[in-house]
């Protein structure tokens, strides 16, 4: 895991380090990851220690903590990104009314399993990375 976010510092890729430390945090499936809402890990002008989703599959609410590294590379991007709270925390780059898909999700874990030198196809974009068939770290 530190490898993929020492390429995103390197990179100075702020969204997908976010995204990539909320999705280790929360451990949530890629098409919920993609739907969170700034609401829903911000309070006032910082970002919650707990956040609670409601899972697509289940339609249950899970809750998970947002640790204090996490805390910071979210609000990092959340302040580039702008928006309200009714916007997505990953808006698509198309239409920035409506969040990044599952798909292009899946897309950017490969690439960044990529750019460390794994295989993509040993480590499912579908699942959360850390989730999937091998443990990044």
């Amino acid at each position: 895991m530190w490898a993929i976010r020492f390429f995103f510092d390197r990179e100075r890729r702020i969204r997908d380090r976010a995204l990539f430390d909320l999705a280790i945090d929360s451990k949530l499936r890629g098409c919920d990851l993609v739907k969170i809402r700034i609401r829903e890990v911000v309070v006032g002008t910082e970002i919650r220690i707990r956040a609670i989703v409601v899972q697509q599959k289940t339609g249950r609410p899970v809750q998970f903590e947002i640790t204090s590294d996490v805390r910071t590379s979210l609000l990092a991007w959340l302040e580039k990104r702008g928006g309200s709270v009714e916007d997505y925390a990953f808006p698509s780059r198309i239409d920035h009314t409506k969040h990044i898909s599952a798909r292009q999700y899946a897309r950017l874990v490969d690439e960044w399993v990529k750019a460390i030198g794994l295989r993509p196809e040993e480590y499912g974009g579908s699942a959360p990375p850390g989730r999937e068939n091998r443990d990044l770290t």
